[in-house]
């Protein structure tokens, strides 16, 4: 094994286990990305009811068709690290993480299969897309209040600032919590803190809501000469 194949590696492993968080964030960005709707809120700085913030997140959820970004992802625990590149989702279920920098990692699904593809490793991994979503926050896609809040514990900490924090129910979970900042009524920053202990940051930049973007970039068939490992 030569050196650039272990920094190859070495870099990827880090990238694959930041993923596994990821994927759960990438599943809610879509649900949360809708412009900021025009809520009645009191001017105390006290929290919002949990059932005040469900409906206020449906809100939020049912006004977003289509979302792209330029993000930057950063990792800190037991795996460091910072990934920078753009994304792309459309409802429902699609969407698109390109990592470019500083390797190259693409994640596309399409609503019933998600593609990981690294490229320095000539690796293409296939998984189910109902087994990757679990409850994951991905259930946040159906718009369904009662839904959401069986799923999830959906606060809003502030009910004069535009953030949530949401809570799995579920024990199986891969994450503890998950948090949302919105600015000029879109989201600019997620927090997730996994059941690993550690917390990955990402921060949206040129975000454009609503866009048409081709079905084509929700679909992936691996180069020629990749290895294809189905799960």
């Amino acid at each position: 094994m030569t050196l650039l194949t272990q920094v190859k590696q070495t870099t990827t492993v880090k990238q694959k286990i930041m993923t596994s968080a990821l994927t759960g964030v990438l599943m809610t960005t879509l649900g949360v990305a809708a412009p900021m709707v025009a809520l009645t809120q009191t001017a105390q700085a006290a929290p919002a009811t949990n059932l005040v913030a469900a409906q206020r997140l449906n809100k939020l959820l049912s006004n977003t068709k289509s979302m792209t970004a330029n993000f930057t992802q950063t990792t800190k625990g037991a795996s460091n690290g910072t990934f920078k590149g753009s994304m792309s989702v459309q409802r429902p279920n699609n969407f698109r993480w390109e990592t470019t920098s500083p390797s190259e990692q693409l994640i596309v699904a399409n609503g019933s299969s998600l593609w990981i593809f690294d490229k320095d490793l000539e690796q293409a991994t296939k998984q189910s897309v109902d087994n990757q979503v679990g409850n994951t926050p991905a259930l946040l896609l159906s718009g369904d209040p009662s839904k959401i809040d069986k799923n999830f514990k959906i606060t809003q900490p502030y009910s004069t600032k535009n953030y949530y924090v949401l809570y799995p129910k579920s024990n199986s979970a891969s994450f503890k919590n998950l948090s949302v900042s919105f600015s000029g009524g879109k989201p600019v920053m997620m927090v997730l803190n996994d059941t690993l202990g550690q917390t990955t940051s990402i921060n949206f930049s040129n975000i454009k809501l609503n866009p048409t973007i081709n079905s084509s970039l929700f679909k992936f068939t691996p180069p020629k000469g990749v290895d294809v490992i189905n799960q």
